[in-house]
């Protein structure tokens, strides 16, 4: 089963279904100080741009990114 990337798919949905996007997080790991995949599993992806202060745009484009790369799906 696939899910649908939405500002609202939480990051346990994308880590269990596009455990290719856990590299996405990483990098903002290393830029934020914190394992989003630890702290946040539960939240949205725009619960985490929120609280974090990150661009909802970008990590939706880096993480639908890596989906695409993974799935071959444009």
């Amino acid at each position: 089963m696939n899910i649908v990337l939405t500002p609202d798919t939480t990051v346990l949905e994308l880590a269990e279904y596009y455990p290719e996007t856990e590299a996405v997080f990483d990098r903002y790991r290393k830029r934020i100080g914190v394992c989003i995949c630890c702290e946040c599993l539960f939240c949205s992806v725009k619960e985490v741009a929120r609280r974090y202060e990150l661009d909802l745009d970008e990590l939706m484009a880096r993480l639908g990114n890596a989906i695409e790369s993974a799935t071959g799906e444009d």
